[in-house]
């Protein structure tokens, strides 16, 4: 198999159907897509179990996003692993996988590929505009100038190889643990980010809470992380 979609969900019943949807009916790639939810107390798995391959369910006590990526790797069988959040909407995606497949094919270095998110259309506002585009900018920056892997939990894929060598995602990190995991990923080959390939999601954190306020609390994390190794946050609460 050539591509496991590995989604970490969280009382997710509202989005988890049409994200799975758009791949059952679009993605003509061999895949399997891999639900790994953190015990929703909602319908988030029966929701799941209707459409995924694959379902697992966190059964510790203390949950992050980077335990549900490994969980759902650990049951994968894709030689490339993309992970997606709940509510990440991919327009097209058998021509999204096949442009992100050409950077693996087209040089042998490459170990992860990432891209530009924004806002859904039907909910973008202008702060919404302004926030991802300068995200955006500075995660290209990072990787494709610098050589310094950064990437949005909202899409990555990577190598099973180099997933398994760098040891997969840090558990420990409640936030953050996706720019950590492509820095890894950055020191035993080259991250990549391609501007084509744009992912949609409902901005629901951004808009919840204010930019203001999420954009400290980004700052404050990414610099706790880089300078002692660990994340202020000890919870991430899921905003529905």
């Amino acid at each position: 198999m050539k591509l496991s979609i590995i989604i970490p969900a969280r009382e997710e019943e509202k989005a988890i159907a049409k994200t799975l949807a758009q791949f059952k009916d679009k993605l003509l790639i061999h895949h399997e897509t891999i639900v790994s939810d953190a015990r929703s107390k909602d319908r988030t798995v029966a929701v799941a179990r209707e459409t995924a391959h694959v379902v697992v369910v966190f059964d510790g006590t203390k949950h992050t996003a980077g335990i549900g990526r490994n969980d759902g790797a650990k049951v994968a069988h894709g030689e490339y692993l993309a992970f997606v959040d709940a509510d990440t909407e991919i327009p097209e995606p058998h021509a999204f996988f096949e442009r992100a497949f050409k950077h693996f094919e087209n040089d042998p270095s490459v170990v992860g590929v990432t891209g530009p998110q924004r806002a859904a259309p039907a909910v973008e506002t202008w702060a919404d505009r302004l926030s991802f585009g300068y995200l955006n900018a500075v995660i290209r920056f990072q990787n494709n100038v610098l050589g310094r892997g950064e990437a949005s939990g909202k899409f990555m894929l990577v190598s099973r190889a180099a997933f398994d060598k760098v040891g997969g995602f840090r558990e420990d990190l409640v936030t953050r643990e996706d720019g950590d995991f492509f820095y890894r990923l950055s020191k035993i080959g080259r991250t990549v980010f391609d501007p084509s390939l744009m992912i949609y999601h409902g901005a629901r954190r951004a808009h919840r809470l204010g930019w203001a306020r999420l954009w400290y609390i980004w700052i404050v994390n990414t610099i706790s992380v880089t300078l002692f190794d660990k994340a202020v946050a000890d919870d991430w609460t899921p905003i529905r």
